[in-house]
This record gives C-alpha cells, sequence and structure tokens, in this order.
C-alpha cells in the first residue's frame, strides 16, 4: 500500500530532543525517516500507529526523531523574505495589515539604504506604494517597531505563535503549542 509522504511526516529533533525549527516546523517526510532510521542517523523515539513493508521486514513509521549528532543551530538566522515575514509577525510595519506583504526598505535604495535587517521591514502593499521612494519623515511613515536582526531564538519564539496545520499526538512532549493536536 502506498502511503501519501504528507499524511506521516516526523518530527525530527536535535540530539537535545528540541526541534531543529519551529517555523518552518522541522518535519521529514516518512520516506526519509525511515532511511535515516536504517542508515543508523536517528534515534526514533515515537511511532504512528501505520507499517511500512518491503520483502523482506516491516517497520512502524517513525512519529518523532533524534538526531544521533548534535547539530549546532545558527546564532543568527538568514536573511530571507520569510524570515523577514516572520520577525514581523506576517503583518505590514505600517498599518498592521497582513495581506499582500511585500518588503520596504526604511531609508530608501536611492538614499543610501541597504537591504539588511536593520533598514527592510514587511510592508502590505499600498503602504509600501503610498511610502514609494520617500524617507520616512517625509512620507509621514515610522516602522511600529524598529527593524533590528533577530537571533535564531528570538525567531523561533515568534514562530511558535504560528504553529503548522499538521501537529500529531505523539509530538505533544516535544512541541509548546497551547493547542488541539490530532490524533
Amino acid at each position: 500500500m502506498y502511503l501519501r509522504p504528507e499524511k506521516y511526516p516526523a518530527l525530527v529533533l536535535n540530539a537535545d530532543f528540541r526541534p531543529l525549527s519551529y517555523f518552518p516546523l522541522s518535519v521529514w517526510p516518512w520516506q526519509d525517516a525511515v532511511k535515516s532510521a536504517y542508515l543508523d542517523r536517528v534515534n526514533i523515539i515515537q511511532f504512528y500507529d501505520r507499517q511500512v513493508s518491503s520483502p523482506s521486514c516491516s517497520m512502524q513509521l517513525p512519529s518523532v526523531i533524534a538526531l544521533k549528532e548534535y547539530v549546532k543551530p545558527a546564532p543568527y538566522p538568514a536573511f530571507t523574505r520569510f524570515n523577514l515575514f516572520l520577525r514581523d509577525r506576517f503583518s505590514c510595519q505600517y498599518c498592521g495589515a497582513h495581506e499582500d506583504l511585500t518588503f520596504d526598505h526604511v531609508i530608501p535604495r536611492r538614499a543610501g539604504g541597504r537591504t539588511t535587517w536593520e533598514n527592510v521591514v514587511a510592508a502590505c502593499a499600498p503602504c509600501n506604494i503610498r511610502k514609494g521612494g520617500r524617507m520616512p519623515e517625509r512620507a509621514g511613515m515610522h516602522p511600529r517597531r524598529r527593524p533590528e536582526r533577530p537571533t535564531a531564538h528570538q525567531l523561533n519564539e515568534v514562530g511558535r505563535g504560528f504553529p503548522p496545520n499538521h501537529l500529531h499526538e505523539s509530538w505533544r512532549d516535544y512541541l509548546y503549542w497551547d493547542i488541539e493536536l490530532e490524533p
């Protein structure tokens, strides 16, 4: 029987039993989890009530796995559009809207502004167009929060506020969201 990977992902924990990341949540398709277990790269911590079989063996699908070797997290996340939106909690830093997000250079590039954590904020398209290439004072638009470079820990903390659609009951002891989990 073919099992769809999105139905049985495995939560991936670091060797210290913490998720590698919260947002996006560190999960692998069941095929990758089984392969890593077979290659002895992970410890299986929890199982689903489903099995997969080959001609020579059967095994329960892992629902929680932990890496055998600790992966040291980077102290600072990469500057990406997604991480910027996460830092700004997926809301426009001028009006608070959550739709049609873009990013805005607080100090415009034409005025020497750079594409850095400290100069870019999430902005909805209407606010971005309204501000244009003007300085905040001239446009009368200032970000709600001062843009700063987040640490990986800070970004993970923000990510906990946005739980994914799929959370299995067996993951409860390893995640810290206050929501209803799937059985």
